[in-house]
């Protein structure tokens, strides 16, 4: 619906056929309300059953689903925003209420006001109406002030740093003297610590492809290859390698370890799995989370992320050759060798069961005899 206005006719008749072709796009606005009322119900009731069923069979299929779900979702709920938006409200008048049609039931909507960190960066602009009334000229005094707040967002930009060093020699002895370079992250790379971050953040949490951060930097007006950024990850994944190996030293050796793995698609063009396409197989990620907030325990949550080619044991036996207590974890076979006892009856980790693949049998029963 277009935001201009155009001079209306004076021809009472011409008038009419305006208001009842407003009043049928209308009902036509409001049917097509209506039925988007209902398909989104009918997506959260379908998304809250996928939810229950997240950890029953075939958990990485519903995964798929939920998102695709919630995408549709999202979109729908974006379209009927944009749909209260156009229609404009009806103005009151003596035959308002008989010629309206019957209003679609509202529809609870988890609308909360959005939480900013304390730690937020805060600026006050604050707006003086003056020193004298507008109507009388008189002084005005402070009574109060009203309050609003607004989030914004400073775009992030590019900045060249340009590093000089000043040569200095000296008047006695001409020996010439320069301040050391500073360091930087990757060697003989012109990528500084901040923009390094925003690209392993962008490509890794915000699941942006580095050809994608090619055309971002292009709009900020720097030509970045992305064979550039490619050499970027890996010199910052070879600076930050003695942190990683620190980290992963820490969390391996808890009591405690809940251990999972997930099939992951790798691009190889010399090899290619059934169903996966040409150049692309299947690989595995393991992961190994401490977390000992359940019982308020002092170490801090932390995951340890091991690809593998393959599904075989001998990953995991690799992965936790050095680690021992308890292992949570599901019925891959590949642990039994670490639940084994010796001849002393001992082992290097007690099993804990997993409560969600031991609530999925319940919910296999409970699904075939509903009892």
């Amino acid at each position: 619906m277009s935001g201009t206005t155009t001079p209306l006719p004076n021809d009472p008749d011409a008038l009419k056929a305006i208001i009842a072709a407003l009043q049928a796009e209308n009902q036509k606005m409001t049917a097509s309300l209506r039925a988007h009322d209902l398909l989104v119900q009918a997506l959260r009731v379908r998304i809250a059953k996928l939810q229950k069923q997240k950890f029953g069979a075939s958990s990485e299929r519903i995964e798929r689903e939920l998102e695709q779900l919630e995408l549709a979702l999202e979109d729908l709920q974006l379209a009927l925003a944009e749909v209260n938006d156009l229609v404009p409200a009806a103005e009151e008048g003596p035959d308002t209420e008989a010629q309206a049609p019957e209003p679609a039931e509202p529809q609870e909507t988890n609308r909360r006001r959005p939480k900013v960190s304390k730690d937020t960066p805060r600026e006050r602009r604050t707006y003086d109406p003056g020193e004298n009334c507008p109507d009388c000229g008189g002084d005005l005094r402070v009574i109060g002030e009203d309050v609003s707040e607004l989030i914004d967002m400073i775009a992030a930009q590019l900045k060249v740093i340009e590093i000089a060093r000043i040569k200095k020699s000296c008047r006695r002895c001409e020996k010439i003297v320069q301040a050391p370079a500073p360091s930087r992250p990757i060697p003989r790379s012109m990528a500084g610590p901040n923009l390094l971050a925003y690209v392993l953040v962008s490509k890794f949490d915000d699941h942006v492809p580095l050809y994608r951060q090619n055309e971002i930097f292009a709009r900020m007006g720097a030509d970045i290859a992305d064979t550039t950024l490619v050499d970027w990850c890996g010199g910052a994944m070879k600076t930050l390698a003695p942190l990683i190996e620190k980290i992963e030293a820490e969390i391996m050796a808890s009591d405690l370890l809940h251990a999972d793995d997930t099939p992951i698609r790798v691009l190889d063009r010399s090899k290619s799995d059934k169903g996966l396409g040409k150049g692309v197989r299947k690989g595995r990620i393991w992961a190994y989370v401490r977390d000992q907030r359940p019982w308020a325990g002092k170490a801090p949550p932390g995951a340890v992320y091991q690809f593998a080619p393959d599904w075989k044991e001998e990953h995991v036996l690799g992965h936790l050759g050095q680690a021992g207590g308890i292992l949570q974890a599901d019925g891959y076979k590949g642990y039994a060798k670490l639940y084994a006892t010796d001849l002393e009856g001992k082992s290097q980790f007690r099993e804990a069961a997993c409560w969600a693949h031991l609530r999925r049998d319940f919910h296999d029963v409970w699904a075939a005899t509903k009892s």
